[in-house]
């Protein structure tokens, strides 16, 4: 696989993996193994955070500036997460839309609008 293109098919695979794991329902949905508060709110953020970095990799070949980009995949994340939440209120596969869903969601992309802005500006330092 071309170097160049790493971060785009890892992008688009990650993309995949959550729309899969977000509409569809699978055996042992909503049985609850390890016992922490709101987890699924942790995880909503993880998948948010790795859109943008991810994302963000993957379109900065792209010619864009990068605080283009960082707000177009940003706005992309918010996006996507309200568009899943609404499948997930209309789908008949037991899955159900939250309001703190999408504010988890929009926390991660936050976070990895932050993360993402820290390891470009250390990357320019270094060189």
């Amino acid at each position: 696989m071309p170097k160049k293109h790493f971060f785009t098919i890892l992008f688009i695979s990650w993309m995949v993996l959550i729309t899969l794991l977000s509409l569809f329902s699978f055996p042992g949905d909503g049985e609850q193994k390890i016992w922490f508060p709101h987890l699924d709110k942790f995880v909503h953020a993880g998948f948010h955070c790795g859109i943008v970095i991810l994302g963000s990799l993957s379109f900065k070949k792209s010619g864009a500036s990068l605080n283009t980009i960082f707000l177009g995949i940003f706005i992309f994340s918010a996006l996507y997460g309200i568009l899943i939440e609404f499948l997930q209120y209309v789908m008949p596969y037991g899955r159900a839309a939250e309001i703190w869903d999408v504010l988890a969601n929009l926390t991660g992309a936050s976070l990895g609008v932050l993360l993402i802005k820290k390891y470009f500006s250390r990357i320019g330092k270094l060189k």
